[in-house]
């Protein structure tokens, strides 16, 4: 069996890194990358730098023809965060690299908090729907105290997320992975809308989640309306053409 490429990532920026990158990244629900993706739009930032990567399978985006780095960071002067999108998928044995990377490139440039957003696929019920915290003590000490965001029970993370986190509990960068549990629908709204509210809860920012939260319903109802023709589908004898959902 061929071994997996020893991975490289750089990180090209165009501007003064806020103290704080927010990063959410392609994963299950991609409740992470929704939630960014959303900051992105309704705070008005702009691109400011891009993530590169050799050794992965490459992916380049685009929308209406028009091409996009794959990972892209985002600022703006009246936003204390700036914001990493990436929309490509970082596999496990990538994950170190990856990691290196952003601790790199937050030593040289002081930002001295990361902060992750991304979505679980745990069995949970209604009274589950929260956001819960897996953080660095010194991150905690610094934002958490006297917030109302919960604390994550027993468990492990893998991944980029325990690649940060790991190198934070050896360095003075303060690291927090916001957590909540995702639906196998994609993407899952409302996990996005709670990590998005848990953000600005932390640290202050002024984020409308009323057009978030319409679109989490339309995905609901979208969801209910397959589900139901799914379930008329399994008891008719007349076969149903499935193409179009």
């Amino acid at each position: 069996m061929a071994e997996n490429p020893d991975p490289q990532f750089s990180i090209t920026h165009d501007y003064e890194p806020a103290e704080t990158l927010v990063v959410g990244l392609s994963g299950v629900g991609l409740a992470g990358l929704t939630a960014v993706d959303y900051l992105v739009d309704h705070l008005g930032m702009t691109e400011t730098g891009s993530l590169s990567a050799e050794g992965l399978p490459a992916i380049t985006p685009f929308t209406a023809g028009t091409p996009r780095h794959h990972t892209r960071i985002y600022s703006h002067d009246d936003v204390p965060i700036d914001v990493l999108v990436g929309e490509l998928f970082v596999p496990v044995w990538a994950a170190d690299a990856f990691a290196r990377s952003i601790l790199e490139w937050t030593e040289g440039h002081g930002t001295t908090e990361v902060v992750l957003l991304m979505g679980i696929p745990i069995a949970h019920g209604p009274d589950d729907h929260e956001t819960f915290y897996v953080a660095t003590e010194d991150y905690q000490e610094r934002r958490l105290f006297g917030t109302e965001v919960p604390a994550m029970g027993t468990g492990y993370l893998d991944g980029v997320n325990a690649s940060l986190v790991g190198q934070g509990l050896d360095t003075d960068l303060g690291v927090c992975v916001l957590v909540t549990p995702v639906h196998a629908r994609t993407p899952d709204a409302d996990a996005a809308v709670r990590l998005v509210s848990t953000l600005e809860s932390i640290y202050g920012i002024d984020v409308d989640v009323a057009p978030l939260e319409e679109f989490a319903t339309e995905v609901q109802q979208h969801y209910t309306q397959l589900s139901e023709r799914l379930q008329q589908a399994a008891v008719s004898d007349v076969p149903e053409d499935r193409m179009y959902m």
